[in-house]
C-alpha cells in the first residue's frame, strides 16, 4: 500500500490537503536553522504522527510533548478537539493506477461523537487496530504479531525507532516478541507465535503462585510435616481407645465420634476452600498493589531522569502505566470471579458446621456424667487440633500438585512447539531467508556508504531460561547519522524483499530528522527511493538538504512559521 493523500479538516472547510507521489516525499520546514524554536515548532513531525494516528496510534501522540508525556500542548489539543478536526488518510495500491483504495477517517473527540471509520464503515474503537489490519493486509491470518507491531519499522519518528535498526517497539517488549515479530517478517513460517507467547506467560503466571503457596514451607515439607501429623493422630486415637469408660456411655461415644469425624471433614473442606479464596484475594490484592497510584509528579521527575539516561524509551509514562494497569485489572477480574462461588460454598459448610457443633456440644454434656471426660475431653481437643491442621496442609499440599500438574502441561506444550522452532530444518529455513534479505540488506548499503550491512540471527535465553531466536544487525554504527542512514537501508530492503518474497507490506516509509545524515547519503536515498518504487517519506530544515533535493517536485508541503501544518493562527 502506497499514501495517497492526508487531508485535515473540519465538518465544513478543508484546512490542508497533502498529496504524496513516487520515490522521495519530503515535509518541509523552510524556517532558517538558526531561528527555528524547540519543541512542537510548525508542524512537519506532526504530518507523520497523523498519519500514524490514522494507523491506529492513539490521538495524543498528536498533542502530547514527546519529551515529557505529562505536559500538553494545549492549544493544539483544544484547537482539534473545539475545530472537531477530521483527519482523512487515503491509501492505494498502486499510485498510477489504483485498483484498491483504503481510506481512514477519525477525529479528537470522544465517545458518541468520536469519528472512527475506514472505508466509510464507522469501528468501535478497540476493533479497529485489528479491522484496518484485516482490510490493509487480507491475506494476513495472524493473531502475533499484531498489526501496528508489523508497520513498526515503516513509522519512525520517536526515538527508539530512530536510534535502533530493529528493537523498535517498546522498551517492555519480550525477546519472545521480536521474535515472532521478525520470524513473521522475514517469511518464516511460523504459526505459533501467538501459542508459545501465551504458553510463556502461563508459565511465568502459575510459577508465582506456586511461590505463594510455598512461602511458608515447600511441598517436601508439607508432606513430612502430614506424616508427623497422621503420627500424632494414632497415639492419640489409641490412647482415647484405652480410656475405662462407663459402659452406659458407649453409645454417646459412638455418636459424638461420628459427629467429631463430620466436623473434621467439614472443617477440612471449610479450611481448604479459604485456603483458596485467601490465595485468589492475595492474586487480586498483589496485582492492584502492583498499580501506579503513588506521586505521579515524582515518579515523572525519575522517568524524565531516566529518559535522559536511555534515549531509546519510546512509550508516554501514562501509556506505560495505562497498559500495566489494564493488564493487571483484567487479569484481576478474571480471578476475581471464583470468589462469589466460593464464598456461597463456604456459608453452606459454615451452616453445617454449626449444627454440628450443637450436636456435639449435646452429647459432650451426656458423657461429662463420667469421672474420665476430663482426660477424654483432652485427648478429643488435641486429636481435633491434629485434624485441623491435616485438613489446612493437605489442602496446601492438593493446591501445590495441582500447579505443578498444570505448569507440566504447558512446559510440554512448550517443549512440542520448541522442538520445531529450534529444529535442524527450521533453522535452516530462518539462515536461507536471512541470506535472501542480507543479499538485498548489503547492496543497499554497500550503494549508500560503500559498506555491507547483514541480519544474523541468534539463538539465546530469555529471563525464564526459554530458548529465543534473537535478530541483530552486524556493522551497526554508533554516529548518529549512519545509524540514520543503516535503519533507512533496513527499512528499503525489508520493502524489496518481501516484495520478492510476496509477503504483504506497507511500500510507504515515514522518517523523521534526515538532516542528521550526510548531503551525499540523502542524495544517494533519494535516487534509490525513485528507483526502486518505494515513498520515503522524510520530514527535514530545508537549509538542511543538499542543493540536488531542492526541487519542488519532491516536497508534499512546505511549512514555515507564517504558515504552520494546522495553521492554528490562521484560524484565531
Amino acid at each position: 500500500m502506497f499514501l495517497k493523500s492526508l487531508i485535515i479538516s473540519t465538518p465544513t472547510k478543508v484546512i490542508r490537503e497533502l498529496s504524496f507521489h513516487k520515490g522521495l516525499n519530503l515535509i518541509v520546514d523552510e524556517t532558517p536553522s538558526g531561528e527555528t524554536l524547540t519543541g512542537n515548532n510548525v508542524g512537519k513531525t506532526t504530518v507523520l504522527r497523523l498519519i500514524d494516528f490514522c494507523l491506529g496510534r492513539d490521538g495524543s501522540v498528536v498533542f502530547k510533548d514527546p519529551e515529557s508525556k505529562r505536559e500538553v500542548y494545549q492549544l493544539v489539543k483544544d484547537y482539534l478537539i473545539d475545530n472537531k478536526i477530521i483527519i482523512t488518510l487515503s491509501l492505494v495500491d498502486d499510485i498510477d493506477n489504483p485498483q484498491y483504495v483504503v481510506e481512514v477517517n477519525r477525529n479528537f473527540l470522544a465517545r458518541k461523537e468520536a469519528i472512527c471509520r475506514i472505508n466509510g464503515v464507522d469501528i468501535n474503537k478497540t476493533d479497529f487496530e485489528k479491522r484496518l489490519g484485516e482490510v490493509i493486509f487480507p491475506s494476513i491470518i495472524v493473531e502475533k504479531p499484531t498489526f501496528r507491531q508489523i508497520i513498526a519499522h515503516n513509522v519512525r519518528y520517536e526515538d527508539i525507532r530512530l536510534n535502533n535498526t530493529l528493537d523498535i517497539l517498546n522498551s517492555f517488549t519480550k525477546l519472545e516478541e521480536y521474535e515472532t515479530l521478525y520470524l513473521f517478517l522475514f517469511g518464516c513460517d511460523y504459526d505459533e507465535g501467538s501459542r508459545r507467547e501465551e504458553l510463556i506467560a502461563n508459565i511465568k503466571s502459575e510459577s508465582n503462585y506456586k511461590k505463594r503457596l510455598e512461602k511458608n514451607g515447600t511441598k517436601n515439607s508439607y508432606k513430612v510435616a502430614l506424616q508427623d501429623i497422621d503420627r500424632e493422630i494414632a497415639k492419640l486415637e489409641q490412647k482415647k481407645s484405652s480410656f475405662n469408660i462407663n459402659p452406659h456411655l458407649d453409645q454417646d461415644l459412638d455418636e459424638l465420634a461420628a459427629v467429631k469425624e463430620d466436623l473434621h471433614r467439614v472443617n477440612s473442606s471449610i479450611t481448604s476452600l479459604r485456603i483458596r479464596r485467601d490465595v485468589i484475594q492475595e492474586s487480586i490484592n498483589d496485582y492492584y498493589q502492583q498499580r501506579f497510584d503513588v506521586d505521579m509528579a515524582q515518579l515523572q521527575l525519575v522517568y524524565k531522569q531516566a529518559a535522559a539516561l536511555m534515549p531509546t524509551i519510546q512509550h508516554t509514562f501514562e501509556e506505560m502505566v495505562s497498559y500495566h494497569n489494564k493488564m493487571l485489572a483484567n487479569r484481576a477480574r478474571f480471578i476475581e470471579e471464583e470468589i462469589p462461588e466460593l464464598d456461597e460454598k463456604i456459608a453452606q459448610l459454615q451452616a453445617s458446621f454449626i449444627s454440628l457443633r450443637e450436636k456435639e456440644r449435646y452429647f459432650t454434656e451426656k458423657i461429662t456424667a463420667s469421672d474420665t471426660f476430663e482426660e477424654l475431653e483432652k485427648v478429643i481437643n488435641a486429636l481435633n487440633e491434629q485434624y485441623t491442621r491435616k485438613g489446612e496442609y493437605g489442602a496446601i499440599l492438593s493446591q501445590i500438585e495441582s500447579v505443578e500438574e498444570a505448569m507440566s502441561k504447558f512446559y510440554e506444550d512448550l517443549k512440542n512447539i520448541d522442538d520445531g522452532l529450534f529444529s535442524t530444518d527450521f533453522k535452516t529455513k530462518v539462515d536461507d531467508q536471512l541470506s535472501k534479505f542480507n543479499d538485498i540488506f548489503s547492496e543497499i548499503s554497500d550503494e549508500l556508504y560503500d559498506e555491507r550491512y547483514s541480519v544474523k540471527e541468534d539463538v539465546v535465553r530469555n529471563s525464564k531460561g526459554q530458548s529465543v531466536y534473537k535478530f541483530s544487525v552486524i556493522g551497526t554504527n554508533l554516529s548518529s547519522g549512519k545509524k540514520q542512514g543503516e535503519i533507512s537501508c533496513f527499512d528499503i530492503a525489508y520493502t524489496l524483499f518481501a516484495d520478492q518474497e510476496s509477503i504483504p507490506c506497507l511500500h510507504f516509509i515515514l522518517n523523521d530528522k534526515k538532516e542528521l545524515m550526510h548531503d551525499n547519503q540523502l542524495v544517494k536515498l533519494a535516487e534509490i527511493a525513485n528507483r526502486e518504487n518505494i515513498q520515503f517519506v522524510a520530514s527535514i530544515l530545508e537549509d538542511k538538504l543538499p542543493v540536488e533535493l531542492r526541487n519542488k517536485d519532491y516536497y508534499v508541503v512546505k511549512l514555515s512559521q507564517n504558515d504552520k501544518l494546522l495553521r492554528i493562527e490562521n484560524q484565531s
